[in-house]
């Protein structure tokens, strides 16, 4: 594995779990070894309103004590907020934007050129497998299969550990299903 630092912007609705994806995310990255951050920007939130959640993860000790303003990785629970929030604002150069959605990666690649896309209807997942539209830990199956840096084995223990079986049965069920365009 190869890789400096990765910065990951999180983007969702107060009540679907960014900030918890953030928190699973940084311990697996620890159990396999690495090192992570996991932060939110907290304003007056309430259930619903938008929400923005930051994840840092290297091979070396993290020092940065700042906002991800400039993400390799841009990760999106809601396709609606891609409407009213320009979720790719700061988004490296052939970022990654991995979006909940029903819509094609071909389709989202036209609205968002220039970035590679990973996508996957992460809300039905969660409505099958769950019964609540929460995507958290569907969409941190995404990342593990648009990026290759968090083990999937290593997610899967940390999401057991906070949640249930069928919480670890969404998200293997979302690497398998994550459609990954490159730019």
């Amino acid at each position: 594995m190869c890789f400096g630092m990765i910065e990951i912007r999180w983007h969702g609705r107060g009540g679907q779990g960014a900030v918890t994806a953030t928190e699973l995310l940084a311990k697996a990255a620890i159990k396999q070894g690495l090192y992570a951050q996991a932060f939110a920007m907290f304003g007056p939130e309430r259930r619903g309103s938008p929400v923005v959640a930051f994840n840092r993860i290297d091979k070396e000790p993290i020092e940065v004590r700042s906002h991800v303003y400039e993400p390799d990785v841009i990760i999106v629970l809601d396709p609606l907020i891609i409407k009213i929030i320009d979720v790719t604002a700061g988004l490296k150069p052939k970022g990654t934007l991995i979006i909940n959605s029903k819509s094609s990666p071909k389709e989202l690649s036209e609205l968002f050129p220039n970035f590679r896309i990973a996508v996957v209807d992460a809300t039905s997942i969660a409505l099958q497998r769950l019964n609540v539209p929460i995507t958290n830990t569907v969409m941190l199956g995404a990342f593990a299969k648009a990026k290759s840096v968090v083990d999937i084995s290593n997610i899967e223990k940390v999401v057991l550990e906070r949640f249930d079986q069928l919480n670890v049965e969404a998200l293997r069920e979302a690497f398998d299903k994550t459609i990954v365009l490159e730019v």
